[in-house]
């Protein structure tokens, strides 16, 4: 483990940030639409049909942009790593310059509604970088410009990024920015309710079904609605499956305090493992956001050895700093880079939506994309329906899953305040064994298609190594696409 890990693991964002609070369902109700997911995509919605004057519920089984939104590193960029020449090269100049342009204006909506609704949360237009320390990659960078170039970004090669380290080469975007999540959609959820728009908190999604209207169903309440938004990281439901064609990964995640001036701007390394940088404004002066290595989500046996090798990465290069805040973020990847949004079934599940797949970008992406849906539930045209058309084709093999890496040989092997998965006559049980040394014993069977859970020895969670279910020691629903707890263990 780090030598100053934070305890519990917890997002920057969320620290020193309160927001008002919104009840649960607990009754039956009617709206036009209803939003599962009180993120990025289903505010950026909720919010775009309340101006046009429609109703719409939303529903959130946690709290408003305390998830995957709430644990990002917060970049209002259309820099995606080396993006558009690939996209270029496989998918075709007018594809590229659609994805360009969509996280543009996504990138747009934002900056326009923090300044028409006047939202405090630290936005700060900063140039972003790519950046190098291998000569074997100062090539991609080199065409990653220019391909940027070609899409209408005044995109421009550097001999070596300003970063208080060695680098050989960047490419630097200007007009760029970052922001605090939390901030923004505790202001974005709060202007939806000032516009006649319903947020319920607290409030699990159980159950998704097509009666005479669509039906949302959570532990209290319900919701009957013509259009349903599953905008929960991956649907927790959907008519077409997105678990195989989508891969769950996560980040390790750090905060530091830093002397001012120590580095200006946003920056992703191209090497690996990448890091991804930003500063931020604390109450007692600048802190730097800083990510390390992704990994498939429950393929990792030891989570906190990434956060050693994050801290020690930032101590050689950065600061010496002790860590103020750690947390783990996950996100899905896709096969093409480009996400999944929009009706995946139009002709036979007329009116429910998706997103999902937004490979660590959902902010400029996740923006556009809810924009993108709130057209089409109102009728209007939007330009790009066939970039994020859930139904294009794509691998269905592109998640090939995955195996517990905690296996152990007996409760004896697992430590006070850690997990493992035994085997007991042929029943994989998952136990957690507390800080005084009692154990809960679980079916390490994720709820949502049967595979065996990995613990997260840092998060202190149950990660699911095929679809990116995570559950709390306990086994709580934690994030889907699983809707019910982990079971009781059967045997004894």
């Amino acid at each position: 483990m780090p030598t100053a890990l934070p305890s519990p693991l917890r997002s920057y964002w969320t620290l020193d940030v309160q927001g008002v609070r919104h009840p649960e369902l607990e009754s039956s109700l009617h709206a036009e639409t209803v939003v599962v997911g009180a993120g990025i995509v289903g505010l950026t919605i909720a919010l775009r049909l309340c101006e046009a004057g429609r109703e719409v519920i939303v529903v959130e089984a946690m709290e408003v942009g305390r998830q995957v939104t709430g644990g990002s590193t917060a970049k209002i960029t259309a820099q995606h790593g080396l993006i558009y020449d690939e996209l270029i090269r496989t998918a075709g100049h007018d594809q590229a310059r659609l994805y360009a342009d969509a996280n543009r204006a996504g990138m747009e909506q934002i900056a326009r509604w923090i300044d028409e609704l006047d939202i405090a949360c630290e936005f700060d237009v900063r140039p972003a970088y790519l950046y190098s320390e291998s000569d074997a990659l100062v090539g991609e960078l080199r065409a990653e410009a220019e391909a940027a170039r070609t899409l209408g970004f005044a995109a421009e090669f550097l001999e070596r990024a300003p970063l208080p380290f060695a680098t050989v080469g960047a490419v630097r975007l200007d007009g760029q920015a970052q922001f605090n999540p939390v901030k923004y959609l505790d202001a974005l959820a709060a202007a939806v309710a000032a516009k006649g728009g319903r947020i319920f908190e607290r409030s699990r999604v159980r159950l998704v079904e097509a009666a005479s209207r669509w039906r949302v169903v959570t532990d209290k309440g319900n919701v009957h609605a013509e259009h349903v938004v599953v905008a929960t990281n991956l649907p927790i439901k959907s008519p077409v499956g997105m678990a195989r064609r989508t891969q769950p990964r996560m980040h390790t995640a750090m905060a530091f305090p830093i002397e001012p001036g120590r580095i200006d701007g946003m920056f992703l390394g191209v090497d690996e493992p990448a890091h991804s940088l930003r500063t931020g404004r604390g109450s007692d002066g600048p802190v730097l956001i800083a990510l390390g290595r992704k990994f498939n989500t429950g393929h990792e046996a030891d989570v906190a050895a990434g956060f050693a090798e994050l801290e020690a990465w930032i101590n050689r290069s950065l600061t010496s700093a002790a860590p103020i805040a750690a947390w783990c973020n996950e996100d899905y990847d896709t096969e093409d880079r480009i996400p999944f949004i929009g009706e995946p079934d139009p002709e036979r599940s007329a009116g429910f939506h998706i997103a999902t797949g937004f490979n660590a970008w959902g902010i400029s992406n996740g923006t556009a994309g809810g924009v993108m849906i709130a057209d089409t539930i109102l009728g209007r045209a939007n330009p790009w329906r066939t970039l994020y058309d859930p139904t294009r084709p794509a691998s269905k093999e592109f998640n090939k899953g995955g195996e517990s890496r905690s296996l152990v040989d007996g409760v004896e092997a697992i430590a006070k305040g850690q997990g493992g998965v035994i085997d007991r006559d042929g029943e994989e049980i998952a136990v957690w064994r507390d800080d005084q040394g009692q154990t809960t014993e679980l079916s390490a069977k994720c709820t949502h298609k049967g595979c065996i859970v990995t613990w997260n020895n840092a998060a202190h969670t149950w990660d699911c190594p095929c679809h990116g279910s995570i559950f709390s020691a306990k086994g709580e629903v934690l994030h889907g696409p699983a809707r019910k707890n982990l079971q009781p263990a059967t045997k004894e």
